[in-house]
């Protein structure tokens, strides 16, 4: 009982330690300790209510909110008939959060393998705290089903669009073709970018950690889809003028070949077509001269096709009838020390004869009965040295040098298309010249307004530029049928139940500063029917191999095939008699002077 006793009797007031006095300024302190404290929280809760409100709150957003873009649709490109060459088709692709990703070596051999890339790609692109990264952009939507049953966690898709051309290789390098970000790169998807591509919309959402949208936030952007652009091209006849020119290059063994199809009433481009091509829906592995656009930017010296240009402006000048006659014997001529030949003596030719077998000589004396400047302006006012202007990448100006520069020998070569040099389209063009009475036309990649229709319920033909009389030019389309006939350089030219008209051309290909001996470009430039001209087709193949290489045995039945094929689908009425059921063969050309 003593101890408790004694433990009650304490007195702690007498307890020397609590006895002893504590300083003054030791109290004063933790005061001041406490107030400073209580001043610091003020001072950050007034920064971070007030002061630095902004920043936070855009911080705290970053974590929960964010804006999603809603893309817009790709304008779609299309034929003269409504026909799709490009549109753009929903498609997931596949993202990660790395720092969420979790996959074992089985479900990481399986998403390399799915999504076509190695494992160290992929390893590389999940690893670390991020909290985005792309696995692979437009995958099908069966590649994500797949992706997706694999079961890794932290994978997720987006929906974005990716571009598809239905008319694979025919129309390729009409239409061009777009990067994953459907950004125009070629052809028509790049030529009209601004008019095709729309705008973004937006959509403000909060997010959990798993990416998922929870809620939507504030204002809703809608996107504005892309317009859609309709072509001068018809599909078909752009079709069937690839078939016929990669045959003509695969038979002859060539290196490349192109065909252009204009409509001479309306200016259109009806057809536009080179080989090789590529697969716009496919672009691995690419070459260069896959991707070229031969028709409109590689230039060529043209050779014989040139030749109606100058019988025109004889004939138009007064110098010449086309029945007046000029002595091509011995089949060759000396201007200023250099021997121009053909290809085998004719003796006399009328002008009508000249064009009809080609005539090197007889085209040269024509030719050097004209001031230099009579040729160049002629040259001039078909096109030729010019950048056409049409609505489309690419397009080249081709040479042809001041007249003041020209020397005897030259204006004697560019008289029968060697010294200047053109592409396919501006020949095709500088053609329309004698398919409409003497004017050039402009031309366009657009479909024209079809409710332009005269009385006979025809389109109403574009205005041209007047270069060459009537008179002329019905003349020389005479000449240019009779080249095209028996006795012409390109009887293989004739197409069945449509009259043609039309110039070969065989041109020795150019080496540095010399021509190469055994290296040939094969042209053919005409027109059809030639009793009312509806379309132009120029045809180029280049360096055919198998021993045969004059534009009338390798360009001219292209020719043909495009033009019957092409008149029947405008609805184009045969105007000569023709017995279907019985196939005339052609008789032998006459061989080309080049």
């Amino acid at each position: 009982m003593r101890p408790a006793t004694a433990a009650r009797g304490v007195n702690y007031a007498t307890s020397p330690l609590l006895a002893s006095k504590t300083p003054p300024w030791r109290s004063r302190f933790v005061v001041v300790m406490v107030a400073l404290a209580f001043l610091l929280l003020i001072g950050r809760a007034v920064y971070i209510q007030v002061v630095g409100a902004d920043f936070y709150l855009k911080q705290g957003e970053k974590r929960y909110a964010h804006t999603l873009k809603l893309p817009a649709s790709r304008g779609r490109v299309l034929d003269r008939h409504g026909v799709v060459l490009a549109t753009s088709v929903p498609t997931p692709s596949v993202w990660a959060i790395p720092k969420d990703f979790e996959a074992d070596v089985a479900q990481r051999k399986a998403l390399s393998q799915l999504l076509g890339m190695s494992a160290a790609e992929l390893q590389s692109r999940t690893e670390g705290s991020g909290e985005f990264a792309w696995l692979r952009r437009q995958v099908d939507n069966e590649v994500w089903e797949q992706v997706k049953s694999v079961g890794a966690k932290g994978v997720y898709q987006v929906p974005e669009f990716r571009r598809s051309y239905p008319e694979g290789e025919a129309a390729a390098h009409v239409v061009g073709f777009t990067n994953v970000e459907e950004a125009g790169q070629e052809g028509i998807e790049l030529a009209f970018q601004d008019h095709l591509k729309g705008k973004d919309g937006s959509r403000g959402v909060v997010k959990d950690r798993l990416g998922r949208v929870v809620e939507d936030i504030g204002d809703r952007l809608e996107p504005v889809n892309g317009r859609d652009i309709t072509l001068s091209i018809d599909s078909k006849v752009q079709f069937f003028a690839w078939q016929r020119v990669r045959d003509a290059v695969m038979e002859h063994n060539a290196k490349a070949g192109s065909v252009v199809v204009l409509d001479v009433v309306t200016g259109e481009v009806l057809a536009l077509a080179n080989y090789p091509s590529f697969n716009p829906n496919s672009r691995q592995g690419l070459s260069g001269a896959q991707l070229r656009n031969r028709a409109l930017t590689d230039i060529f010296e043209p050779g014989s096709v040139m030749k109606p240009f100058v019988a025109s402006l004889a004939i138009e000048t007064g110098r010449v009838t086309p029945q007046t006659p000029i002595q091509t014997a011995p089949g060759a001529i000396n201007i200023t020390g250099s021997t121009i030949k053909d290809a085998h003596p004719h003796g006399v030719l009328t002008v009508q004869e000249v064009i009809q077998k080609s005539s090197n000589v007889g085209t040269v004396k024509m030719a050097m009965q004209m001031a230099p400047r009579e040729m160049w302006e002629l040259f001039s006012q078909v096109g030729f040295g010019q950048k056409p202007q049409l609505e489309f990448p690419g397009t080249v100006t081709g040479r042809l040098r001041p007249f003041k520069t020209w020397r005897p020998i030259e204006q004697a070569t560019m008289s029968y298309g060697y010294g200047l040099s053109a592409s396919l389209f501006q020949m095709a063009r500088a053609y329309t010249v004698f398919a409409r009475d003497g004017e050039l036309i402009p031309v366009t990649m657009l479909r024209q307004d079809s409710s332009a229709k005269g009385p006979d319920g025809k389109p109403m033909p574009v205005a041209g530029v007047r270069v060459l009389s009537a008179k002329t030019v019905q003349e020389v389309r005479k000449m240019l049928q009779m080249a095209a006939g028996p006795g012409g350089t390109a009887p293989k030219a004739q197409a069945m139940g449509y009259s043609v008209g039309g110039k070969t051309g065989t041109a020795h290909k150019q080496e540095g500063k010399t021509y190469a001996s055994n290296k040939y470009r094969a042209w053919f430039v005409g027109l059809a029917p030639v009793s009312a001209p509806r379309i132009v087709v120029a045809v180029m193949v280049d360096e055919p191999s198998k021993g045969i290489y004059f534009g009338g045995d390798v360009a001219a039945p292209v020719f043909a095939q495009v033009v019957q094929q092409t008149l029947r689908m405008m609805n184009v009425a045969p105007d000569i008699e023709f017995k279907p059921q019985i196939a005339v063969q052609p008789g032998p050309a006459e061989q080309e002077s080049f």
